[in-house]
Formats: C-alpha cells, structure tokens, sequence
C-alpha cells in the first residue's frame, strides 16, 4: 500500500509549485486544511495518505493517465508599489518650464545645458531635469550630448516647412468635414479660446501665445472625436513651435496676424465657407514658421 502511493505521488505534478506557496490565496489553504492537512504539513503529504479507492478530484489510480494539474490562479492580481506622485509632478512642471524656455528663446539653438546647471537654476536636483530633457530629446527638440548635457536642437526651415506640409494633410480634411456637421453655435463656443491667442500676441508673449495656439487648435479637432489625431497633431504642432537659428526672438506682426486667423477661421466654419476654411488652415500653418 505505501509504495503504490508513493508512486502516486511521484507521478504527480507539485501543487502549489515548490517556492510559490506564498502565492496561494487564503481560501486555496483553507480548503486544504479542511481536507485534512494539518498546519505546517503539505497538500502533497496529505493527498499521499488517500488509498486507492478513496481518490479525490484530480486524482488518478494505477490505470489512469495521469492528466495535468492547473496551476494555482490567485484570486487577484499583486498592485505594484505606486511610484512617488511629487517627482512626476517636479518633472512635468520642469517640463512645461522648460518649454516655454524653448518657445521664449531663452535656450538658445546650437548650445549645450547640462541637467545639474539647468537644476541649479529651477531650484530643483538634477533627476527631474534630465527625465524633463530626456523627454523633449523625444519630442526632437533637444539632443543628448554624452557627458556634457543637451543642445538645443538646430531647426531649420525647410523642416518646419515639412511639418507645416503634415499638419495641412491631417487637420484639413479634419476641418472641412466639421464645417460640414458642426452647429454654428458650437464654433461660437470657441470665441475665447481665439481671443485669448490674439490678447497673448497683442502682448508680444510668444510663449503664452504659443500655448493658447495649441489650446485653440485642440478645441477644433476635439469636435472630430479622435483623440489619436488629437494627440499626433499636437505633437506636430508642439514641434513646429521650436524656434530657428536664426529667427529674432520675437515676431510681434507675424503673431498678431496669426492671432487674427483663429477668429477669421470661426467665422468661416460657422459660414461653412469651405473654400475660405481651407485656404485659411493652410495659410495658418505656412504662417506659423517662426
């Protein structure tokens, strides 16, 4: 009798599987204890005292193929410890900083920052900045310098004219389909959102201009209810707003002009004047090299 059931147990496969007995939920052990295994002992120890005639579910006799075990599945999944809020927050505000810095001008195309200089002047360690740089080094407007730091990336104008040229093929058929759809009173909505990029260039702030810039142009494509072409067009856009080496600092007349396009362009869409919403977005992009 004890060597048959030792040759049950050699045939048997391990359950739970030795080292992952800490991985059994708590109503796995006790259903076994309630089998009959006592503490500290195993459920292989436990189901080799059955005898041949008193099989439980799962196990087999001599003529029997022996049909696999499932593994233990607990009944719910480990979290993972959450990763500190407040460095993500340091990094994101960093990031945001850092882009308005770009937009600005007051990082320079052509020249290298390290993260600890760059750290030093946002009061911050150096962790946070290089995440922050890392990221823009993604978006293209910085690249990684080993053992030095990052260069402000050198845009030249035949690829903002490049990206102008994608935008237009994204965001226009976009545009002219809301025309078509969209009430007027919807596009009324946006009013503020195109005062406010004409306020930002009255006040010659190209980088708040920026943002409202981005923010107006958001609002426009939301109405499509895509937010994969939400998140690629603001990319572009984001990418198109890296200054050139050799532009000046700031474009008063060019940013007042571009302002004054978002409140031509509503009034266009709220027409449904197709021909005018089209030749509007596409001066609109040509007009925003800078």
């Amino acid at each position: 009798m004890e060597q048959g059931a030792a040759r049950e147990r050699a045939t048997e496969r391990p359950y739970p599987p030795s080292g992952d007995s800490a991985r059994v939920p708590e109503q796995a052990r006790g259903v076994e204890q309630a089998r009959g295994a006592e503490p500290g002992r195993s459920a292989e120890q436990a189901r080799g005292e059955h005898t041949h005639g008193e099989r439980t579910h799962g196990e087999h006799a001599h003529g029997d193929s022996a049909a696999p075990r499932p593994a233990s599945v607990p009944t719910s999944v480990p979290v993972p410890a959450p990763r500190p809020v407040q460095r993500h927050s340091v990094r994101d505000q960093i990031l945001e900083a850092l882009r308005t810095a770009l937009v600005g001008g007051e990082l320079v195309p052509g020249e290298v920052y390290s993260g600890p200089a760059l750290a030093e002047r946002f009061g911050v360690s150096a962790t946070p900045v290089r995440e922050a740089m890392q990221r823009l080094a993604v978006e293209g407007a910085v690249e990684v310098v080993p053992n030095r730091g990052f260069r402000v990336t050198e845009r030249t104008p035949r690829e903002l004219a490049e990206l102008a040229e994608v935008r237009a093929l994204i965001e226009v058929p976009v545009m002219l389909r809301l025309a078509r759809t969209v009430p007027a009173a919807r596009w009324a909505e946006l009013r503020p959102l195109a005062e406010a990029t004409g306020a930002a260039a009255a006040r010659g702030d190209r980088a708040h201009y920026a943002e409202t810039d981005r923010a107006f142009h958001r609002a426009v494509l939301a109405l499509a209810g895509n937010e994969q072409l939400l998140a690629i067009a603001d990319d572009l856009h984001r990418r198109s707003q890296w200054p050139l080496i050799s532009a000046p600092a700031l474009r008063h007349g060019e940013l007042v002009a571009d302002a004054a396009e978002h409140t031509a362009l509503l009034d266009a869409l709220i027409a449904q004047d197709l021909p005018v919403v089209q030749s509007l977005v596409r001066e609109h992009f040509a007009g925003s090299e800078y």
